[in-house]
């Protein structure tokens, strides 16, 4: 299974980031995460209007440091 993190700062304090997983349905796969991870960038983006996406990548969604 693959996940979305977005690595993200507060737009008010560029140098206060943090990382967010977004899981994805098990039969993804690692092309299909990356074209279909823009809208969930909008949707994110919607729900937390102070902070501002800096990077992402598609990765295990098993990874423990998220």
């Amino acid at each position: 299974m693959l996940a979305i993190i977005l690595s993200a700062c507060l737009a008010t304090d560029p140098n206060v980031c943090k990382d967010y997983k977004i899981s994805l349905d098990a039969n993804t796969d690692p092309t299909t995460c990356v074209m279909d991870a823009p809208p969930y960038f909008a949707k994110w983006t919607e729900e937390h209007p102070a902070w501002r996406i800096k990077r992402w990548r598609c990765t295990s969604a098993s990874e423990e440091s998220i």
